[in-house]
Order: structure tokens, then C-alpha cells, then sequence
């Protein structure tokens, strides 16, 4: 898992959007998750110097539960300052019911968001979280991969419930880590911004036609999220309140006194 634009840590998470990365963009950089030093291997955001963990069996099966997964797809991520409310996408299975039997199981269960990127997004679901060492946070997962469920109708727009991953480069398939997520909050953009992002994933996905409906571009220039990064990382889920304390959480790659999951559990 990467770190940040260029760093993700553990299982790639995106880039931060703030004005280096979006001179860079274009670059292999804004499409590459750097390991995080709390993600692992799939994180698209990464922090820096963060190991990532290759080879990783893609099987969406944690084999930590063995109780019916709830029917429900709205779940709760509880944390000291308040509440998030996720829904997840049924058109995303296998990410949908890996995140399931991991909050049956308690896995995520006082872990931190070790990510915190102003303006971009907050990644959490490293099991390293737990312990007093900042330098292993991001390279955590359970042991496995979560294959890629791309080509949905499903965007980088803010609150967006999304996998982190290892960078391309070494996970040509894109395939998701096994528990590392982030939520998007984002910056509002511009039509240049969009521009330079639309070339870059063109570029990169080898989609040539690649546009965004104009609805979902109309949320990204009033609601703000991270367009470089659609068709690339699987969207699996959305955040249906608590936003607002997404926003507040502890900045920082990892931050000084990291935000915590208290319980994930069916809301």
C-alpha cells in the first residue's frame, strides 16, 4: 500500500490534488500509489517511504467469518468525534462482501485513519494501526487482494468509499488491497483541472473516449472530489452522512495523534 500522489501507503491510495500535483498530473506519479507507511499495499494515498506488499493472493475471501453476511449495504464507521454512514454498491460484490465479513469479524475495530491529506482524502483499514509504531502504519493488510471491479458508473466525487492498492507498476491488474479503504473529501474543480485529468486517464487506462456524464462533473465543480483518479482505483461504496467530521479529523501522513475507528458495525 502507498501513500499520498506519488506515495501511498500500503495499498495505494490517490494522490493529493493541491497545486504540485496538479502540474504533475500528467506524470506517472499522479497515477501511482505509493505505499503509505501505514497502508501496506493498497492504499491510494501513500505516505512517504512506506513498504508495499507484493504478491498478494486476489481472493476477496478473508476467511475470518463464516456466519450469513447481513443483507443490509449501510453500514456505520463510529470514531470518538462522531459517526460515518457508508453505503456500499451491489455492483461491486466482491469488495461489498469482503467489507462485510471484515466488520463481522471486528477487523476494523480500534484501527486509525493514518492518512489525512487536506483536501484530498482520509484512508484508514491498516491492522498496524494498532500498535505504537508509526513507521509500519500503511503497509498492513489481511493477507490477500481484492480483484478489480472497474467500469462501473461510479466517480471520485467527495464521499466516495473507495479501495486503496498497490501502483501499477507492480499490480498491472489494479487489484484492490485486501482491507486498506479512503473516503474522499476533496477540493472543487476547475475546467482546466478536469481537462488535465480526463487527458491523464486516458493515457493511462487506454480508454481513448473517457468523459464524465454531466452530471457527475457538475458535483465536481460544486461539490469537489478527485477526478484523476476514476477508472483506476474500484469505488465501491459512498458516504451517506457524516461528512462533517471527515473534514475535522487530524491531518497528517500519519497525523500526530491519528482519528480513530472506535467499531464498524451494521448501522
Amino acid at each position: 500500500m502507498t501513500r499520498s500522489p506519488d506515495r501511498v501507503r500500503s495499498s495505494g491510495t490517490p494522490a493529493a490534488p493541491g497545486a504540485l500535483a496538479r502540474a504533475s498530473i500528467r506524470s506517472s506519479r499522479m497515477r501511482r500509489l505509493l505505499p503509505l507507511l501505514a497502508l501496506g499495499s493498497l492504499t491510494l494515498l501513500a505516505a512517504p517511504a512506506a513498504l508495499a506488499q507484493p504478491g498478494l493472493p486476489a481472493s476477496p475471501n478473508p476467511g475470518v467469518a463464516s456466519a450469513p453476511l447481513p443483507a443490509t449495504d449501510y453500514y456505520e464507521i463510529a470514531t470518538p468525534a462522531g459517526r460515518m454512514v457508508v453505503r456500499l454498491f451491489d455492483d461491486t460484490p466482491l469488495h461489498r462482501d469482503n467489507f462485510k465479513r471484515l466488520v463481522q469479524s471486528g477487523f476494523y475495530d480500534s484501527t486509525a485513519f493514518h492518512r489525512v491529506m487536506a483536501g484530498f482524502m482520509i484512508q484508514a483499514g491498516d491492522p498496524n494501526t494498532r500498535d505504537a509504531d508509526p513507521l509500519n502504519d500503511g503497509a498492513g493488510d489481511p493477507g490477500y487482494s481484492v480483484p478489480a471491479e472497474l467500469g462501473r458508473e461510479h466517480y471520485h466525487v467527495r464521499g466516495a468509499l473507495a479501495a486503496a492498492r498497490q501502483p501499477d507498476e507492480i499490480n498491472p491488474e489494479r487489484a484492490s488491497s485486501g482491507s486498506q479503504f479512503y473516503v474522499v473529501h476533496g477540493t472543487r474543480a476547475t475546467a482546466g483541472w478536469m481537462d488535465e485529468a480526463r487527458y491523464s486517464i486516458r493515457q493511462t487506462t487506454g480508454d481513448t473516449a473517457f468523459t464524465w456524464p454531466d452530471d457527475v462533473t457538475r458535483r465536481y465543480y460544486a461539490e469537489g472530489g478527485a477526478p484523476f483518479l476514476d477508472g483506476q482505483y474500484t469505488v465501491w461504496g459512498e458516504v451517506t452522512s457524516g461528512m462533517e467530521w471527515v473534514d475535522k479529523l487530524p491531518k497528517g501522513e500519519p497525523p500526530a495523534t491519528p482519528g480513530k475507528i472506535v467499531k464498524a458495525s451494521v448501522a
